[in-house]
Parts: C-alpha cells; structure tokens; sequence
C-alpha cells in the first residue's frame, strides 16, 4: 500500500514539474511574442492536420535548423533571406501557420504575410520546441525522430520531450 502511495506521488510531482515547466515556458513567450500574429495553439493544429485541412505549414528557421527536424509538410522558408515568392502560389485566403523554434522569428514571418495581404495567418504558439513537448511529431526525411534544431543552449533548456540538436 506504502508503494502504491509512493509511486502516485512521484507521478503527481512529476505533472507539478511539467505543468510548472509549461507556466515558466509561456511567461518566457511573453517577453519575446508582440501578439501581431493571431496564434494557434499545437494541440489544435494537430487536429486539424489529422482532419484533413488544407493547411501550409511554413517553417522560418534557417535551412541547418529545418534539416534536423521539421513539422511533417512543413515548407522552409527561412527568416534572414525570407523570400515571399515561395507563398505567391497560395491563395489570399488560405490557412498558413508559420512556426520556428520558439515563435519570435515566424511571428515576423507571419506580419509580412498579413502586410502582404494574407488573411488567415497564424503563428504557432511556442513553436518546435513546444509542439515536440506536448508529444506531437516531428521528421526528419519523412521519418519521425526524437531530435529537434533548438537554435541554442539558451532554447534547449526548455525541450522535455525530444533531444535537443544545435
């Protein structure tokens, strides 16, 4: 009885971290988001994704980044040479969700779109690293892997659920 007792605790401790960790991750957020971009939260985009919506998924981190792992038919399309030639095909109106490591860098991505006049862009909340740590996959050459690009120490230190890759 003694053990059971024990092991719900740690289990109970174990949820006070990671629910302690997601307060410390959005306060972090906070400082870096300007909220110019509506956002979308992981778990609902992954619903969407599973249902089947036509959804452009545009990765803005550096090329090196992407190649370690990125969201499954994300598109990169890079933050310091962002190159809006590679929406031009999209339509005004279509879903387009811009994510990066945390959701600073596709946050600017994603006010150049709606500058640009698309109307139904959104950046995705806490971008890879908190998409990975709500347990949604990431690939890497169309297979999943546990390694995420988290840009640097000072970002992997937020990753609970992969392997962090810089």
């Amino acid at each position: 009885m003694r053990s059971l007792f024990f092991i719900a605790f740690l289990i109970s401790i174990g949820g006070l971290r990671a629910q302690s960790d997601s307060v410390a991750y959005d306060q972090m957020l906070k400082e870096y988001y300007t909220y110019s971009v509506p956002l979308m939260q992981p778990a609902a985009l992954y619903k969407r994704l599973m249902n089947g919506e036509k959804i452009h998924l545009l990765d803005a981190r550096e090329s090196s980044e992407y190649e370690i792992s990125a969201l499954k038919g994300a598109v990169n399309v890079g933050f310091l040479l962002f190159n809006k030639n590679r929406v031009d095909t999209f339509k005004k109106s279509d879903l387009i969700v811009v994510y990066c490591t945390i959701g600073a860098r596709s946050e600017t991505i994603g006010e150049k779109l709606i500058k640009a006049g698309y109307s139904n862009v959104y950046n995705l909340y806490g971008g890879i690293i908190y998409w990975k740590n709500k347990g949604f996959p990431v690939y890497h050459n169309n297979q999943q892997t546990e390694e995420v690009h988290v840009y640097s120490k000072k970002w992997g230190v937020w990753l609970t659920n992969g392997k962090a890759r810089y």
